[in-house]
């Protein structure tokens, strides 16, 4: 079982407490002649994932939209069970989930995570549940109208629209020289504080687009974070969020840059099948329209993919792909999004995926220019660690040191559980080799390891 985000959340907003909403609706099944004896400790076990037995679930429903105000759905309780034997092989629909609903269901995971971000999160979801966001991106139909009327927020502006779009640029910088961790809860915060009642404002179609796009990006950096801090599932929530807000945007491009993020993901679970459809998905679905950005990032992930795989030829393919696209950015062409794709990242890419194959001294060649390049914090560090791993393959152990030495000094003050585990496999390699420096550098990781926070 997984916890119950959604009942727990609707249970905060409708100001219950467990015990409350045990006792009205044993008095609300009492009525209809079933006798219920539910207290605090039932609605302790519904939020840790337990689904009560019989018409329970609606009575909930029925209680806790009566305080809200609205409707409720099993599915808003999280609830919901899918019908029994139900093969999925595909999305469970082509229809995008109506977008009033989306929004609030969203909305709800925020409104979670804020209050309960210490807890652990939602498992990752695989197969079909995995694969549906992505196929309803790629697919039609869109939204033909986003615009909202009477909704209890404010009446959107574009000046609102502009300040997401610059608290976006705000948490990216944190991000990248703070880390995910530290990052994580002002984002959901923000999310949560001043992004949901805006979509739940008053906007034409054309606004809406715009402040869906602007939310989506929101999402996607909280994505990011959660995945920095190693909360998989919750990530992938996040990325399917922004994947949803991009389609309703209208905005193709963006939703390729999330999907991008998913790819990255796939990769760094070790599901490599998975990273090279989903790259090939936008690859497809944008055409020409993929930005050279974009591209140059695709094309050296799936290079590391068919590294893994042992297929040499198809990953030198993909590292002339993503070469040559990069030799056709233009920044100023580049949504915002994109800037990531910085000089020195594919170079960092494509020396992971020579390292694969075995190839040292082509590996050794990237992986310098990489560390050359000027990059922000937290690149410098991966950077670092991957000249760092070249070294020690190419029984280097002294010239390793060296660059391992200047990794930990470079990731002072970040809290990055990716960054950790980065740092904590370097230090398992140098700990195999011999010799004072190698020994020195893997004690200056660990000392910075056992640093909490």
């Amino acid at each position: 079982m997984e916890p119950n985000c959604q009942l727990d959340a609707l249970l905060d907003q409708s100001g219950m407490s467990r015990a409350g909403l045990a006792a009205r609706v044993n008095r609300l099944g009492n009525r209809a002649g079933i006798t219920l004896r539910y207290d605090h400790t039932s609605v302790a076990r519904w939020l840790k994932g337990q689904r009560p037995r019989g018409r329970v679930p609606e009575l909930i429903c029925e209680v806790l939209g009566r305080q809200l105000g609205r409707t409720l759905t099993l599915s808003d309780i999280g609830m919901d069970v899918p019908s029994a034997g139900r093969t999925l092989t595909a999305p469970v629909t082509a229809e995008p989930a109506g977008l009033g609903r989306f929004v609030e269901h969203a909305a709800l995971l925020w409104r979670s995570d804020r209050l309960h971000g210490d807890r652990p999160g939602p498992a990752l979801l695989t197969g079909a549940a995995a694969v549906a966001p992505i196929w309803q991106w790629e697919n039609p139909p869109d939204d033909v109208d986003v615009s909202r009327t009477g909704g209890p927020g404010p009446e959107v502006t574009e000046a609102d629209v502009a300040v997401l779009h610059t608290a976006r640029g705000h948490y990216e910088h944190l991000y990248r020289n703070a880390g995910g961790v530290a990052t994580r809860s002002r984002v959901v915060g923000f999310l949560n504080g001043e992004v949901a009642p805006l979509l739940r404002g008053t906007y034409d179609d054309a606004t809406g687009r715009r402040l869906h796009r602007a939310a989506g990006s929101l999402a996607a950096i909280s994505g990011i974070c959660a995945y920095d801090a190693d909360e998989q599932g919750l990530a992938q929530r996040y990325f399917h969020q922004a994947l949803r807000l991009g389609k309703a945007s209208g905005d193709l491009l963006f939703g390729g840059y999330v999907v991008a993020l998913l790819v990255n993901q796939a990769l760094f679970l070790g599901d490599t099948r998975h990273a090279l459809a989903c790259a090939g998905s936008v690859l497809r679905t944008l055409g020409p329209r993929t930005s050279a950005a974009l591209a140059t990032d695709l094309y050296a992930m799936q290079a590391t993919a068919y590294a893994r795989l042992g297929d040499r030829r198809n990953a030198h393919a993909c590292m002339h792909r993503a070469e040559t696209s990069s030799g056709r950015i233009r920044p100023e062409e580049e949504p915002e999004e994109t800037g990531y794709v910085q000089p020195g990242l594919v170079e960092v890419r494509l020396a992971e995926s020579l390292l694969l194959l075995g190839e040292l001294s082509a590996a050794a060649r990237y992986a310098q220019a990489a560390a050359r390049a000027p990059a922000h914090v937290r690149g410098r560090v991966n950077r670092l660690a991957t000249l760092t791993d070249v070294a020690l393959h190419a029984g280097e152990p002294e010239r390793a040191a060296v660059t391992a030495a200047q990794m930990v000094d470079s990731a002072q003050g970040i809290e990055s559980q990716r960054l950790r585990g980065r740092m904590r496999r370097v230090k398992q390699r140098l700990s195999q080799h011999s010799g004072a420096s190698a020994a020195e550098a893997a004690k200056l990781i660990e000392d910075s390891l056992s640093v909490p926070f």
